[in-house]
């Protein structure tokens, strides 16, 4: 099924509706960050499993929707809220920024890519050097964006990084305004498939990349034993979505509007499996810090270690 304008669109507008929150009904409230079009948190909200896990413990639930990892980081420095899952590179920048937030799981990512607009002569990585390369600042796909252009031997400054939003990336993509856009699902799916769109390379290519759930300091310190059950919720989520993707499909596509066809594709692609913060996804984070103050994009020296919260701890 091809993706018409108009189903496009709708999905888009769709995806970038403002957060629906719940209203609290108890002294004490966990506030749920989560991103646009994320299957496996949106199919907790809708099944209401965190709900289920705290009512009887005298906890509502409240989900607070955001575009992406960045500003839901920034959300949670700012104390409004208290557990979210984000890609790899915003915890890095949250902690060089002095955040108070700690790694408390880790999840396998979902798919990203590089993306190449109709009529684009781009054929290879290299050739890269010298284009508009749009992404999200603080976002996975800055990670993703970096390793691919170390992969083709280039440098960070061989391409020209724009900085925007995945709905402002997609509206530039769209008109032919940037080279190339290093995306996630779901807009990777929602524009993979577009007429003339080309998929320069993807993770499979690129190599694997975490997501994690983060939390704020003050509340994982203050609910230990709470947190840890938080985690068995959501991988007991995550089993579940793994277990019933056609299920996750229709949910997905009835809760976002995007048409089924991407959405299938991206459920396909879906690892839902939540993990430890094992020693090597430590090294793995640390060094894409590394990375990331090598170039001067952050602006100091981080251990990540420091910022790790471990259940049995």
């Amino acid at each position: 099924m091809k993706l018409g304008r108009r189903h496009l669109l709708a999905a888009t507008t769709v995806l970038a509706l403002p957060a629906i929150r719940t209203r609290a009904a108890t002294g004490k409230t966990l506030r749920m960050g989560f991103q646009k079009g994320e299957p496996t948190q949106i199919a907790a909200k809708q099944n209401r499993d965190l709900e289920n896990l705290l009512t009887p413990l005298g906890w509502d639930v409240q989900w607070i929707e955001f575009q992406f990892g960045s500003p839901l980081l920034e959300a949670m420095r700012a104390g409004s809220v208290d557990l979210g899952a984000v890609g790899d590179t915003p915890p890095v920048f949250a902690q060089a920024a002095h955040a108070d937030l700690l790694y408390v799981s880790a999840l396998r990512s979902g798919s990203q890519a590089i993306l190449l607009p109709a009529g684009s002569d781009i054929k290879t990585l290299a050739d890269l050097k010298g284009k508009k390369l749009a992404l999200g600042r603080g976002s996975s796909a800055f990670n993703f964006a970096i390793r691919a252009l170390t992969k083709a031997g280039l440098r960070y400054g061989d391409v020209e990084i724009v900085y925007l939003g995945p709905a402002d990336a997609g509206a530039a993509f769209q008109r032919g305004a940037i080279d190339a856009w290093v995306i996630w699902d779901p807009y990777y799916a929602l524009f993979e498939n577009r007429p003339g769109v080309r998929t320069l390379a993807n993770n499979e290519e690129i190599g694997v990349q975490n997501s994690f759930v983060m939390g704020r300091g003050a509340f994982v310190r203050a609910n230990p034993a709470l947190t840890a059950k938080l985690l068995e919720g959501f991988a007991t989520t995550c089993a579940w979505v793994r277990g019933h993707r056609d299920q996750v499909t229709d949910l997905l596509a009835s809760t976002t509007g995007m048409p089924p066809d991407p959405v299938r594709r991206m459920i396909a692609r879906l690892p839902a499996e939540l993990l430890p913060m094992s020693g090597e996804i430590v090294r793995s984070q640390q060094q894409i810090a590394d990375r990331f103050r090598a170039l001067g994009l952050i602006p100091a020296d981080i251990t990540v270690a420091d910022t790790v919260w471990l259940p049995n701890a």
